[in-house]
């Protein structure tokens, strides 16, 4: 075991607890390690395609938000590449995914507290000194090491799902994660079937329809949507990506808020306007050229999912919900783009008592982020839909999520914390309610 005593440990390096890392780098006599098992940083390899962007602006990078005079900015990044005049030009506030993720690995590189091949694999509680204890196994050495900490932070990530109907597909189909890594060995067939709604399906979809008239393969998309969402990115309702938005939803019941994010996806979870236009030209104007085989499907979700060994066939079977027809449909190769899921770490099981549940076996997070029952100990990144709302795995509210997380960290307000960015108000102001209202009969 180390003697050494860290202000905090965080497990995990995606972009979130990376803001963390950049954010807390200069503060003076503060002691964090990141911790992850990977090899390297590498933000959803399966999907850097070459022209696929973020949906968010790009200065919602790690830090700018927080603190636009950082040197972890983006704009610093690009300027030491001699690219600033280049992007300059380009004139498009959207960053390419590439360049995020490089962007990303460059931070890196500058932090010397950031350990990869580093998997923790228990963390315990020292009731006498009051300190987590976490023990850690080198991915690559097995050398393990235990290190003591006040605080954790816990930024593991969320990972594939696959739908109850697909469960069985494991090893045949392939989820949109790993998409360029399938993508020729997908070309190679007769047919080729993807199933989901989100940016992730159009983006897979729109990539296989580049080439659909050189390589002859059937293209299908099929979604349980009614219809192919654009995600709403109109000024007023960006607001909703705000701390008064996040009060808000925090504080309405947990029946209300699961209602809510039923009837939200398409905040979060809905396609890039600009994409669905380019699927359409692309689909009209190879049309107009040669003859192709293309079929997109709406309101129908998939019940049954199987394979067949001998004639390497998938058969999915439909439900149309508006006309309540059941329907098959077979494809020689499947593609899942059905989203991302948290994964409860199994290294949390020697702290479950220190950690706050909701009915439903959920995190039960505090407005701070903080998950334990002193709500100032154990934090989570992107782990909080259900409390926090659609921002949650929102880039954009990084360097407001981690600034807030410092401030409880420290105890010292670091970075501006917002508390009122919007024009609109989300509830009733105060000074309106009217108490003990008598409702009147209308006849």
């Amino acid at each position: 075991m180390t003697n050494k005593i860290y202000d905090f440990i965080a497990v995990g390096v995606g972009p979130f607890n990376l803001s963390l890392a950049c954010l807390t780098a200069p503060i003076e006599n503060l002691d964090g390690l990141f911790f992850d098992k990977n090899e390297s940083f590498n933000w959803h390899p399966g999907m850097l395609l070459q022209d696929t962007t973020l949906q968010i602006p790009f200065m919602a990078d790690l830090v700018t938000l927080a603190d636009p005079t950082s040197p972890f900015s983006f704009l610093n990044y690009i300027k030491q590449q001699g690219k600033m005049y280049s992007f300059y030009i380009r004139e498009n506030f959207l960053l390419l995914r590439n360049e995020y993720n490089q962007y990303c690995q460059w931070a890196i590189r500058k932090l010397p507290n950031i350990h990869f091949n580093t998997e923790v694999t228990a963390i315990e509680y020292d009731e006498n000194q009051e300190l987590y204890v976490v023990n850690t196994v080198c991915t690559k050495t097995n050398v393990t090491t235990i290190y003591q900490t006040k605080k954790i932070v816990l930024g593991t990530g969320t990972a594939p799902h696959i739908p109850k109907s697909c469960q069985n597909l494991k090893g045949k189909a392939i989820h949109s994660s790993t998409y360029i890594q399938n993508k020729a060995a997908l070309q190679k067939q007769k047919s080729i079937t993807v199933l989901g709604s989100g940016q992730s399906a159009a983006e897979v979809f729109n990539d296989l329809l580049q080439e659909i008239d050189v390589y002859g393969y059937q293209l299908n998309w099929i979604t349980r949507s009614s219809r192919f969402f654009p995600m709403d990115y109109s000024k007023l309702t960006l607001e909703m990506t705000s701390p008064e938005y996040v009060d808000y939803f925090y504080n309405l019941p947990s029946e209300k808020r699961d209602h809510l994010l039923k009837n939200q996806k398409l905040l979060y979870k809905g396609i890039n306007k600009d994409l669905i236009a380019t699927i359409f030209d692309t689909i009209y104007n190879k049309k107009v050229i040669t003859k192709i085989d293309v079929n997109l499907r709406t309101n129908a979700a998939c019940t049954k999912a199987s394979f067949d060994e001998n004639n390497e066939t998938f058969e999915l079977e439909l439900h149309q919900v508006e006309q309540d027809k059941r329907y098959r449909h077979k494809t020689n190769a499947l593609v899942l783009a059905t989203g991302y899921g948290y994964k409860l770490p199994q290294f949390l099981e020697g702290i479950t008592n220190r950690i706050q549940w909701d009915d439903k076996g959920r995190f039960a997070a505090n407005r701070n982020y903080s998950i334990d029952n002193n709500a100032n100990e154990v934090f989570v990144q992107n782990a909080e839909l259900h409390t926090h709302g659609f921002v949650t795995p929102d880039l954009g509210m990084v360097c407001y999520r981690n600034s807030y997380i410092i401030k409880e960290i420290t105890g010292v307000e670091h970075y501006a914390v917002e508390t009122k960015i919007a024009f609109q108000e989300f509830g009733v102001p105060a000074s309106e309610v009217i108490e003990n209202p008598v409702f009147e009969t209308i006849a």
